[in-house]
């Protein structure tokens, strides 16, 4: 791989981790999990970048990628997540702290979430970022009245799980 795409795919990386790091959060439940699959990610972003056309953002196919990558894992085992060693590869990004900390509220709503099925956290995790349901309907590979509906069933089975 030549160095300009080490560098286009490590800038764009380190632009859009934390869309990792919140697709890890939704998909495992500790600290290691976390890493494991946010590596597992990396490394599957890695290998898929040189196929990126820049059709759509980099921030749409990583979101793409990211939830099938995590969507996979967590169908194949729900014990633990089976990751590939990172060790081949020759790049190194420094991880951010993912600070849960400072996100007390949120806390509760990731619980909620992590009763939701694959499909669902998906489609709440892009809607809490604001991507409008065209979007969210082309990574899910959905339609766009089928992403409306959805969310809406999703939202009054959220607020059951939040207000029992």
């Amino acid at each position: 791989m030549s160095a300009n795409l080490e560098q286009s795919f490590v800038q764009q990386l380190r632009e859009n981790q934390n869309i990792i790091h919140k697709i890890c959060k939704l998909y495992t439940s500790d600290a290691d999990s976390h890493k494991d699959l946010f590596q597992e990610i990396t490394i599957q972003l890695w290998k898929a970048f040189p196929k990126f056309r820049g059709e759509a953002k980099f921030s749409t196919w990583s979101y793409r990628v990211a939830l099938n990558t995590a969507i996979t894992l967590y169908r194949k085992s729900t014990r633990s997540i089976q990751t590939t060693s990172s060790e081949k590869f020759n790049f190194f990004i420094s991880q951010e702290e993912y600070n849960t900390e400072e996100e007390e509220q949120l806390k509760l709503m990731y619980k909620a979430v992590h009763q939701l099925n694959d499909i669902e956290k998906a489609l709440v995790f892009m809607y809490l970022e604001d991507k409008d349901y065209t979007e969210i309907a082309t990574t899910l590979g959905i339609s766009e009245v089928n992403a409306r509906v959805k969310m809406n069933r999703i939202k009054g089975k959220l607020k059951k799980i939040l207000n029992p």
